[in-house]
């Protein structure tokens, strides 16, 4: 472990980290419920730069989904639209073993590149973690910037009152990695269920340590 003190947060990357993401298991689902081709789905949610647009602040949640609902020909309310973001993620128990047992000690919280109405879909498909993230889930949709932008590790820090020095953040994509780090915090990459054990251990956080 470093010289750095303990964190006091675990602050967590949700898709690739918490949960593996398949474009394809979502565009399918969502094809289904709206009666339309993949391929429309692809073209109207991704080539068209809807929901990069959403997942930058960009548009509200009722505008985004009014536009996805038009591109489809049907009307896709908030839980259509998380159940189809459900149906493309795939918690890892094991990593959700490990955070949990981080909870114990030391608070945590999300900080995903995501439209805000992400937040209500990781309550259906992280469940185990809520209570614990309850209130503590910051979407860059709804900060209004996205990772690596050292913008939204400010308002995370703000919002979490923690100091960055203090704050282990994990991302399964180096890039926001390194803008965490350029931000001050300590930062490690994770992306299974093996290299979190090793960065909780490596930082003090693993299952077992004792109390802040």
């Amino acid at each position: 472990m470093s010289a750095r003190a303990r964190p006091r947060l675990l602050l967590l990357d949700f898709d690739g980290v918490l949960a593996r993401y398949s474009h394809q298991d979502r565009i399918a689902h969502l094809a289904a419920t709206a009666g339309c081709e993949q391929a429309r789905v692809a073209e109207v949610l991704f080539a068209s730069g809807l929901e990069t647009e959403y997942d930058s602040g960009r548009l509200d949640t009722a505008t985004y989904l009014r536009r996805l609902g038009d591109g489809l020909g049907r009307p896709i309310d908030e839980a259509s639209w998380i159940a189809s973001r459900a149906a493309g993620n795939r918690a890892d128990p094991r990593v959700l073993e490990q955070v949990l047992a981080v909870t114990a000690h030391t608070p945590i919280g999300v900080l995903s590149n995501n439209g805000a109405l992400m937040a209500e879909a990781m309550r259906t498909i992280v469940a185990p973690l809520f209570p614990a993230l309850e209130g503590r889930v910051l979407c860059s949709g709804a900060l209004g910037v996205r990772k690596p932008d050292a913008a939204i590790f400010a308002k995370a820090l703000e919002r979490f009152e923690v100091p960055a020095a203090q704050v282990l953040f994990v991302d399964d994509v180096f890039a926001n990695v390194q803008g965490a780090r350029a931000a001050g915090l300590q930062a490690d990459t994770v992306d299974d269920a093996r290299s979190l054990r090793r960065v909780l251990a490596r930082h003090g956080l693993a299952p077992g340590a004792a109390p802040l």
